[in-house]
């Protein structure tokens, strides 16, 4: 591919101090392409060069391969001629701008994740909290009161990024964070599997015998119903769990226990009187990690790819659509779907007298390709031709650790 020089009008200090800008212009030559297209553009290199010319007369010439730092400026030697000292950084204000992020990105955040700010729902001590630190160990995390006011902190810039459950292998799916993944437009980056470890807790001294009654979210108490059968107990619910040993610790009530996690207990000054209550010792919740911009997929490492769409009505539409993925030895690890909230019926026919009524479904579907796979592409070409809406709610790395 044939390199391409453009120049267009820029202002400078000579320009600046002369009144002229008829004579400046700036240079971007894009060289080292290659005829593979687009996937080699990270081996994309610019090179820069501005030239004045005041009168006609060349005064200065810059070429810059990095680009210009903040305290890169300008000198002036004893001739009184400017002096161009070379760039060795990004200026702030470049860095500031906004990126699309990229593997490399993810995965040294989550190996750091220093300077991460990730809103999650709940209190301090809540499961989703403990997802964020796994995904970001050095991050600070943020509260917020619901799930919709995790979705407002990334998409108002008070955080960076969001940890949000959608899954649960006991309970099932969240599905009022499905219909929010639709509703707003962010993009999921990663996702989280974390093992849920339901522990009863109680005031300093207090034995579980003395319980008689315990406090969490009903999601909690449910998956833990035969310990507290056991126990007698009356189960009272709340927001969340970390939310009731909030409650026990500040209520002082001898009676009152909570289930919550370790960390909870620990923030609140709770005893654990004991661990592992729930029923089924196998409780994995799996979490996604959302962001403002996505991350750009790649193929070194197994990716997930999740979609949302909708078809119209019609015999075998729906086996049509997802023979697409099994046509492409395309794996799907998850099928979800949601009645669409705006439009919930189709009526079949014009008449109101007997005519059959359908509803309108979304359908979720996570599959384990990178969208950085020709198979991924060709197949939401295909299914594209099939569904009336197809978006993507992001490709991340599949998160094999637990």
């Amino acid at each position: 591919m044939m390199a391409s020089i453009k120049g267009v009008p820029i202002c400078k200090a000579c320009c600046a101090t002369n009144n002229n800008h008829r004579h400046c212009y700036y240079y971007s030559k894009q060289i080292g392409l290659s005829e593979s297209g687009s996937r080699n553009l990270l081996n994309l290199r610019v090179q820069n060069k501005w030239e004045c010319r005041l009168g006609g007369v060349l005064t200065k010439t810059q070429t810059a391969t990095t680009p210009v730092e903040e305290n890169d400026k300008p000198s002036v030697d004893g001739n009184g001629e400017t002096q161009i000292t070379e760039a060795r950084g990004f200026h702030r204000d470049l860095q500031s701008l906004p990126r699309p992020l990229s593997a490399i990105d993810l995965s040294s955040s989550l190996s750091d994740g220093s300077k991460v700010r990730v809103a999650y729902q709940g209190l301090p001590g809540a499961y989703s909290e403990a997802a964020a630190l796994k995904a970001y160990p050095k991050c600070e995390t943020v509260p917020c009161d619901e799930f919709e006011a995790v979705f407002k902190a990334v998409e108002l810039w008070l955080v960076d990024k969001a940890v949000l459950p959608i899954e649960n292998s006991v309970g099932g799916s969240i599905h009022r964070n499905y219909d929010l993944l639709l509703f707003h437009r962010l993009h999921i980056v990663g996702e989280v599997q974390l093992v849920v470890n339901h522990c009863l807790l109680g005031l300093p001294g207090v034995r579980k015998e003395e319980l008689k009654r315990v406090l969490s979210h009903p999601q909690a108490l449910d998956q833990c119903e035969m310990t507290l059968n056991k126990l007698g107990v009356t189960k009272v619910s709340t927001n969340d769990s970390a939310g009731a040993a909030q409650i026990t610790a500040a209520e002082r009530v001898r009676d009152t226990g909570a289930i919550a996690s370790v960390r909870a207990a620990e923030i609140y000054g709770l005893d654990v009187l004991a661990e592992r209550i729930q029923d089924d010792t196998d409780n994995i919740t799996r979490f996604l990690i959302l962001a403002r911009e996505p991350i750009i997929p790649g193929s070194d490492r197994p990716h997930k790819t999740s979609i949302v769409f909708s078809l119209e009505e019609g015999p075998g539409v729906l086996f049509k659509a997802l023979a697409v993925f099994a046509l492409r030895n395309i794996n799907l690890s998850k099928i979800e779907s949601r009645p669409q909230r705006y439009r919930p019926l189709r009526i079949v026919d014009d008449s109101n007298k007997g005519s059959a009524k359908y509803f309108d479904y979304l359908f979720y579907v996570d599959f384990e390709a990178s969208m950085a796979e020709p198979r991924a592409q060709y197949a939401l070409a295909h299914l594209q031709e099939i569904a009336k809406f197809l978006r993507v709610l992001g490709c991340y790395p599949i998160d094999t650790t637990l």
